[in-house]
């Protein structure tokens, strides 16, 4: 896959493709990871790759359910100072929350492909702390929109602490993960273990 999003025809088409493009990003920072690794908080806050990776299905499952008007399914969206939201529980694993956010990501794209018209109306949740007292409505365009700038973020941090952790940055990391053919940058390799 290129390392930026295809041309574009039409809005519905450029932002499918730029939160897809972002998904990815996301989960690219976890590639060649230990458990333990995954779990590194590399900086002064709690957030570890991990604990990103988990927030993320947890995110998209919030707004999918609110585009259906459905009750939530877990807990509501939590705002970044929760505790835990951001950390593996110790029954967590990478592979388990790298699967959950490829089945939210999944459901996500295909609620919104089954909506014809991006201006659709999505209820806002009355008393959310982080919603303007005024609004009672987004549309789906302001969701699509949102959810791309929610895993932009996320994926910034991630990039962060990843290279905190090791050194690794997005395009070799890119190039290793999807074992690009006759790379124009050197694949991430994990580290040789030092001999001594």
């Amino acid at each position: 896959m290129p390392r930026v999003v295809p041309p574009v025809a039409d809005e519905r088409t450029a932002l499918t493709a730029y939160l897809t493009h972002q998904r990815r990003a996301l989960r690219v920072t976890a590639h060649g990871l230990t458990e333990e690794q995954a779990r590194m908080a590399a900086s002064a806050s709690e957030l570890s790759i991990g604990g990103l990776i988990k927030h993320a299905p947890r995110c998209e499952g919030f707004w999918t359910d609110l585009i259906l008007q459905q009750e939530r399914r877990g807990q509501p969206e939590v705002d970044d100072s929760d505790a835990g939201e951001f950390q593996l529980a110790p029954d967590e694993t990478l592979a388990g929350v790298l699967a959950a956010y490829a089945e939210a990501a999944e459901r996500t794209d295909a609620v919104i492909s089954s909506i014809p018209d991006l201006g659709q109306a999505v209820p806002v949740p009355q008393g959310a702390p982080w919603v303007p007292a005024e609004v009672r409505e987004w549309s789906l365009r302001w969701v699509l929109l949102h959810l791309i700038e929610e895993t932009a973020r996320h994926g910034g941090h991630a990039d962060v602490i990843r290279e905190s952790i090791d050194g690794a940055t997005f395009d070799p990391l890119l190039a290793a993960a999807e074992a690009w053919p006759d790379p124009w940058v050197q694949p991430w390799e994990p580290a040789s273990p030092s001999v001594g």
